[in-house]
């Protein structure tokens, strides 16, 4: 069958590099955890996660169950992390999948606990601290009190401790994360006392990983990086492992037209042609996640020019201005993320973070691997 050209092009030679580069440049870390959530940030968590699991990945890390039994089922082998909640009926499902499992209240702890001991089984878990990011976890403050609680479930075995980063990528927050650290340091200390032997202590992700030497612990979170995503979220002036993007999004047009001076194009009329203007159709639009944002403001490749968007983008359709692109025709290439053009450059035209970018790549695009 043929499909509509409109494809996310992801290169997994490129994401086996990433992670090499990013594990040269952090150093002797024991462990390294491949975050493949959101469908590996957009870029496809089943492909992902069996080729990092090839390259030497030792944990992989995802935010729903649902996730972990996606990646379990496709033949990953190596432990993963679940960092978000599970709900009522979960648990079973959580611990038949062999999904090591973050939580953060005694409620959780005891419904694993009651289906560990029917399994006959211990169950490893990780406890998450909240150092100041005011998300999920167990207040700081509250480590002493949680851990002797957790010494109440004898089915449960605390293999790891976290916390995540609030600002760890911007140096002026440097005094900020300097006190993540210190906490979750003392938090750490509170669970030995308590009795707990973890064999985890994970703090950094990727730009954390990168900027703060102190913060590695013996288990890295590599997210961002993986998928070459950290040109926006980085200062540009620090040193850092030679990265690569992974995907590139490309359609074709579909139909190019003359359009006479001082008519306009699109919902809303928010374009008006200044000259006799030729208008290229291509076939992607916000429905595939290429956002409305970028109506009259975006550019693409054609032909290895800058093409300029123009008009509003619509839910399956983006017009272009290729008056200026010698010899364009129908069905010649457009690249919209790629080469020229980055995720986070979209990004910050948008207000907002590479990552959003690529995660907003809809299902209804395919992902081609190569």
């Amino acid at each position: 069958m043929v499909n509509r050209p409109t494809a996310a092009f992801v290169d997994l030679d490129a994401l086996a590099r990433n992670f090499h580069a990013t594990k040269e440049f952090v150093g002797r870390v024991p462990q390294y955890m491949a975050v493949v959530k959101a469908n590996a940030y957009g870029h496809g968590a089943l492909e992902c996660s069996l080729r990092l699991e090839s390259e030497g990945v030792d944990w992989f890390g995802v935010a729903l169950p649902e996730e972990g039994f996606e990646i379990r089922a496709a033949g990953v082998t190596r432990p993963i992390l679940c960092f978000g909640a599970f709900w009522d009926g979960q648990e079973e499902l959580v611990v038949d999948n062999d999904i090591t499992p973050v939580i953060s209240d005694a409620q959780t702890a005891s419904a694993l606990d009651r289906v560990s001991r029917q399994r006959n089984r211990t169950l490893d878990i990780h406890v998450k601290i909240d150092t100041g990011m005011g998300r999920a976890g167990i207040r700081h403050t509250e480590a002493t009190a949680f851990a002797e609680k957790l010494s109440e479930f004898k089915n449960l075995r605390v293999d790891g401790l976290l916390t995540h980063f609030a600002a760890a990528e911007n140096p002026a927050e440097e005094n900020f994360t300097a006190m993540q650290i210190r906490r979750f340091n003392e938090a750490c200390d509170n669970f030995h006392r308590a009795g707990h032997t973890p064999t985890c202590f994970d703090m950094a992700n990727s730009p954390g990983a990168i900027r703060h030497a102190d913060s590695r612990g013996n288990l890295v979170r590599i997210g961002g990086a993986l998928y070459g995503l950290l040109d926006d979220i980085l200062p540009s002036n620090i040193d850092g492992p030679k990265l690569e993007p992974v995907l590139s999004l490309r359609s074709r047009i579909s139909q190019v037209k003359r359009v006479p001076k001082g008519e306009t194009l699109g919902y809303g009329r928010t374009f008006v042609t200044e000259r006799e203007t030729l208008v290229a159709l291509v076939p992607i639009g916000y429905a595939d996640g290429y956002p409305r944002g970028l109506s009259n403001k975006g550019k693409v490749i054609l032909r290895g020019q800058n093409v300029p968007v123009v008009g509003r983008i619509s839910m399956d359709w983006t017009l272009l201005d290729v008056t200026d692109v010698r010899d364009v025709s129908a069905n010649d290439e457009v690249i919209l993320i790629g080469p020229g053009i980055k995720a986070g450059e979209l990004a910050q035209s948008l207000n907002t973070i590479g990552y959003e970018i690529t995660c907003g790549i809809s299902p209804r695009v395919p992902r081609i691997y190569q």
